[in-house]
């Protein structure tokens, strides 16, 4: 899944988006309000970690905007403010949740996993069945019978990606930049490696390689 992290303390969302990252999500970073705004309504992302003091236009304003234009993504709000006027103001204006720094990153996690899952619970169940596999997009699980298959995070993020499509051929650089993120300069062929791992442990059938085209994950006949 690919967020957006709009936070100006340069340190933080860094550090934020080393974080997520390493859980598996693609991430953006931008630090000014304005910038946060347009890359949100240009891209689709899964969910917005927004803070409220930002230079260009603050929090509040980005967050109002995006619900105005009809755009549901998930927001979790960030702010050094406390108190519940700054909460409900937030709330107000269309924001999901709220953390108030300074915050635990297990929390943060936490919470992203939350909004996560009650995004996908609205767009049905979050449990795909593919053959003899479970994929539960929710838990981040994959079970075939009562046997967990173990699985990396980027394991994990590429298999979804072909789970939520399945059926349907999916082209690498989608992959990308669903999986890594929107910057992301290095191999392109780094999809091949995981995709690879994904057949050593799920069956080599079960992803196909469209040549030219992407990969496409095979429903059984």
């Amino acid at each position: 899944m690919r967020l957006l992290i709009v936070e100006d303390e340069k340190r933080l969302a860094l550090s934020l988006a080393k974080g997520l990252t390493a859980e598996g999500y693609a991430v953006d970073v931008v630090h000014d309000g304005l910038e946060g705004l347009h890359r949100a309504t240009e891209s689709p992302y899964d969910l917005i970690v927004l803070d409220i003091m930002l230079p260009g236009m603050n929090g509040y304003r980005v967050c109002s905007t995006l619900r105005a234009a009809g755009h549901d993504v998930p927001i979790l709000m960030l702010t050094a403010k406390d108190g519940e006027y700054d909460e409900a103001e937030g709330l107000d204006t269309g924001a999901d949740d709220y953390l108030t720094k300074p915050f635990s990153y297990v929390v943060l996690v936490a919470r992203v996993r939350a909004l996560l899952r009650r995004r996908g619970q609205r767009g049905g169940s979050p449990v795909h069945v593919v053959g003899d596999l479970k994929v539960d997009t929710g838990a981040r699980r994959v079970l075939r019978g009562e046997d967990e298959i173990a699985l990396t995070a980027k394991e994990f993020a590429v298999l979804e990606q072909l789970v939520l499509r399945r059926g349907e051929v999916v082209s690498k650089t989608e992959i990308l930049e669903h999986v890594w993120d929107f910057a992301y300069e290095g191999d392109p062929n780094i999809v091949e490696v995981y995709v690879s791992a994904l057949r050593r442990k799920l069956g080599a059938k079960l992803i196909r390689t469209v040549r030219g085209a992407g990969y496409r994950l095979e429903l059984p006949r």
